[in-house]
């Protein structure tokens, strides 16, 4: 269990950075990202107040998942570069005050990987229960990850005769976390990356590890986490899991555990799909509601707080009006949209690239109770690939310069391996180049919000409330830790607005701008005025008068 000592709990107050290494800086010109790259840019994300470094999988693979399907959790994709570039890269990033976790990928392994090819030589074959088989698909698995890609999740090996369990693709075979030699392996894994010097890891797909459709069950599916965190706090006590839970906040709380026995972060993916509805109604009350029934948790346990990731943007725990609503504002094209739950456009596109609305979207992100986390490239407002009608269409290359390859790579665009966005996001319009010597960039305001945030630590600490702005389009909320009160207003609207509230709600009689050089505001009669523009925000901490 974590000490309660808020020291060692780094991850609270973080801003979290994702990135895929073979997209961010290619340092060699063969038109693939590398860690030597990735280490040119630390600096980069240093300034931009990124305290947080998330790595996508970067171990060899054959690629036929984005690097989720893993052949090697040792290794390093030679593409890559090798454990000593891992080595280096996560010197230089401790050394500008930069944390590291990495994705830890324990559902399963890819078909290639050693131990799935010794496992389907013969079914006496020591790693055989490494993985789940059965003689005949069973009942009640039907729930498919990746509709219209894969029919099923069993699939027959020829030389056995037996059918393996695959939650996602059927190049991708479940490991069987119910053996005890799975679970030392694992442990290994963790230990040998926990020596080299990460910071901890972000758990891909949680719910699979615990249910595991098809496969043994153990008395208590959730002792796993509990043994994965007691390794992890053994070997390093201030190492972090971050887990993908996409489940509605009520039952996010079993993965929690008691008092940080299990997970010590979760994406918060039921206020990221009620901030989407809240856009296109320009109505700030899915916020509202979610905020006001989201459970409390643990001082030690938190929530992450994001818009965007590196998958599809998924709607599936919003009704089926809801999500159409969503997809008709946001994803008007079939090709948008992905499985039925989900669309594969980056930010700045859905909102038509409207500086105001992204900005007040980022806003709202870095103001509500959490972790915030960026996909790479959001803090200029990266666009994706039209028509590409898949969860690559956001994984393009970082747009550095404004050329033809974005400053990536020095190699001809011929051998990019992962194609540019195109027309009014191109590097020639959105690169980090143009937009630091910006003041008014949309890096500009991200690095302010990164700035304040960090300034604000009861945003990360505090506990919410919903004031009463009357005013559909505006979310007025409160967060107050050890005395401090932090007030955020945010206009969903298209209209400016006036907002009233009382002094007694908001916990003070002076107000302190902390996104302007406004004057501080006291309240009159009882009562503060506040507007708001078209999509304004604004963020505030309560004083009293003197």
């Amino acid at each position: 269990m974590r000490a309660a000592d808020t020291s060692d709990l780094w991850w609270r107050t973080a801003v979290v950075y994702c990135l895929d290494v073979e997209t961010f800086q290619d340092s060699d010109g063969d038109g693939v990202g590398d860690f030597e790259g990735l280490a040119s840019r630390i600096d980069y994300l240093a300034d931009l107040g990124i305290t947080c470094l998330w790595l996508m999988p970067f171990q060899p693979t054959p690629d036929r998942d984005d690097g989720y399907d893993i052949t090697d959790f040792y290794g390093v994709d030679p593409r890559l570069g090798d454990l000593g570039h891992v080595v280096e890269l996560l010197r230089i990033a401790h050394g500008r005050g930069l944390r590291v976790i990495i994705d830890l990928v324990l559902n399963h392994t890819s078909d290639k990987h050693p131990w799935f090819v010794a496992a389907r030589r013969s079914r006496t074959s020591p790693f055989r229960d490494y993985y789940v088989w059965r003689d005949r698909p069973t009942r009640g698995s039907k729930n498919l990850v990746f509709p219209g890609e894969e029919d099923s999740v069993w699939e027959k090996d020829e030389r056995t005769g037996q059918y393996y369990h695959h939650s996602f693709y059927r190049h991708q075979p479940d490991l069987n976390l119910a053996n005890p030699a799975v679970r030392a392996e694992i442990a290994r894994i963790v230990g040998f990356w926990l020596e080299l010097g990460v910071d901890g890891f972000r758990i891909d797909a949680v719910p699979f590890l615990i249910q595991q459709p098809g496969g043994p069950q153990t008395a208590d599916p959730h002792d796993f986490l509990r043994e994965l965190n007691r390794f992890i706090t053994r070997r390093r006590g201030d190492a972090m899991l971050l887990g993908e839970v996409n489940l509605p906040h009520e039952q996010q709380l079993e993965y929690f555990g008691n008092k940080g026995a299990e997970l010590d972060l979760q994406f918060d993916f039921t206020t990221m799909q009620a901030c989407f509805l809240a856009f296109v109604r320009h109505d700030s009350g899915p916020v509202a509601e979610v905020l006001r029934a989201r459970p409390k948790i643990d001082a030690s346990q938190g929530w992450t707080m994001f818009l965007r990731n590196h998958d599809e943007l998924t709607l599936d725990q919003l009704s089926e009006q809801e999500r159409q609503e969503v997809f008709e504002d946001l994803a008007p094209d079939e090709q948008q949209r992905v499985y039925g739950r989900g669309i594969v456009r980056r930010l700045a596109p859905m909102l038509r690239g409207d500086p105001r609305r992204l900005r007040m979207a980022y806003s709202l992100m870095f103001s509500l109770p959490g972790t915030p986390a960026l996909f790479y490239g959001e803090e200029i407002g990266m666009g994706e690939v039209p028509g590409f009608a898949s969860r690559m269409a956001v994984r393009t290359p970082m747009q550095w310069l404004p050329d033809r390859t974005g400053g990536f790579s020095t190699a001809p665009v011929s051998r990019q391996r992962r194609e540019l966005a195109k027309s009014g996001y191109g590097p020639e319009h959105v690169n980090v180049h143009e937009q630091q010597r910006d003041p008014d960039s949309l890096l500009s305001f991200i690095r302010t919000l990164t700035t304040r945030y960090r300034e604000a630590p009861e945003i990360a600490w505090g506990s919410v409330a919903v004031l009463d702005a009357q005013d559909p389009a505006v979310l007025a909320h409160t967060l107050s830790a050890e005395g401090v009160v932090f007030l955020a207003l945010h206009n969903f609207g298209d209209e400016p607005r006036r907002v009233e509230l009382s002094a007694r709600d908001v916990g003070g009689n002076v107000l302190h701008e902390l996104l302007s050089s406004r004057p501080a505001l006291t309240a009159e009669r009882g009562r503060f005025e506040l507007d708001l523009d078209a999509y304004g925000f604004r963020w505030l901490r309560v004083g009293e008068a003197e």
